[in-house]
């Protein structure tokens, strides 16, 4: 048992998807586990989750809830293309790297154009050049720009930078998408409304993540633009997203948004980040890769340091390249993780110098 307990310890900074159910979202779900409730969504606790969403967003958007962000972004992004048609999204974005190819699977074959850009972000300039490369009809033409929000790599979006590529794609007669698996992280860290980095800046539908910010399972695809949810049910369906229990999936979101939980769990998960980020910053062999701003940090350290770390039970992604290191916090991270995560690194960073 000693064991298991060090493990669950040791092991949830590689991922915010290894912390549990907070309480607000299974005393939610709970609540719904009474009775019978109609299925497929046509029941009160689907219908109340989707009002919240309308008023927290703060306008009268078309809502749907499917299991996973893989359904959600690739779904959505389905629905804003034909198969001929292309989406711009950064070379580092989840829909390209980490979907299986299932955006381009729902859209019977949409490209990915992939683009740079510093700290996780696109480069509007190379955004441009992308759309404008070619017109002729030969090449997929660019439909969708598909922003992530937090990135990638931890960094976020402002209001005026997601409105300024709004603005571009919108010139362009194009649609824009976020990826919001990390959306209320991104919130708090700007200390906005919802409603100001997402259709207020020119986002049409937005693919908002539970599963990250404390819940089971279920994301939210949330469309401003109410005329491009057309026959999404349908897609949802097809796609084997549509739950016959939906109340489970459903109800969380309410328990998540009533009391402002979603954004509580977001700022606690960011506030340890940084003092992960401050304690890391003063170990010598430890390097702060990307501006902190959500809720991981990103270091470069030394292979064998890594090594070490890992030997040590320790697991972290290392996606980033040789020696790189993300350390991801979630709503139920504590200090004393961070404590022992620091000290973790502190050692097997000291023991790869004395080895030099």
């Amino acid at each position: 048992m000693q064991q298991l307990s060090q493990k669950a310890i040791y092991n949830q900074f590689a991922s915010d998807n290894y912390a549990g159910i907070c309480p607000e979202a299974w005393e939610a779900m709970k609540k719904a586990n009474t009775g019978f409730v109609s299925s497929y969504g046509d029941d009160l606790w689907t219908e109340l989750a989707c009002k919240e969403l309308r008023e927290v967003f703060e306008t009268d958007c078309q809502v749907f809830f499917v299991f996973n962000g893989t359904a959600a972004n690739s779904l959505a992004l389905a629905s804003l293309c034909r198969s001929y048609h292309s989406v711009i999204c950064h070379e580092l974005a989840h829909v390209e790297t980490d979907e299986c190819g299932a955006p381009e699977f729902f859209s019977n074959g949409t490209k990915l154009l992939h683009i740079d850009g510093r700290n996780g972000k696109l480069d509007l300039t190379e955004v441009e050049l992308t759309i404008t490369r070619r017109s002729d009809i030969h090449y997929p033409r660019p439909r969708v720009l598909s922003l992530t929000q937090a990135t990638e790599v931890g960094t976020v979006y402002t209001p005026k930078e997601i409105e300024y590529a709004s603005q571009l794609a919108k010139r362009h007669g194009m649609r824009v998408q976020m990826d919001g698996a990390r959306f209320a992280n991104a919130v708090v860290a700007l200390n906005v409304a919802p409603a100001d980095i997402s259709w207020r800046s020119g986002v049409d539908v937005l693919c908002l993540g539970g599963a990250k910010n404390g819940m089971a399972v279920g994301e939210a695809v949330i469309f401003f633009n109410r005329g491009l949810a057309d026959e999404f049910d349908y897609r949802c369906k097809q796609a084997g997203q549509l739950a016959s229990k939906m109340r489970f999936i459903s109800a969380p979101w309410i328990g998540m948004l009533k009391e402002g939980v979603w954004l509580k769990n977001a700022r606690h998960a960011n506030h340890c980040a940084e003092l992960l980020e401050q304690r890391l910053t003063d170990i010598n062999g430890v390097r702060i890769i990307y501006p902190r701003q959500a809720n991981s940090v990103f270091v470069e350290i030394a292979e064998s340091a890594a090594d070490a770390l890992r030997a040590a039970g320790w697991n972290f992604y290392s996606f980033i390249g040789s020696g790189g290191a993300r350390f991801m916090c979630s709503w139920q991270t504590t200090e004393a993780d961070i404590d022992l995560l620091s000290e973790a690194v502190r050692s097997a960073c000291h023991n790869s110098i004395e080895r030099l």
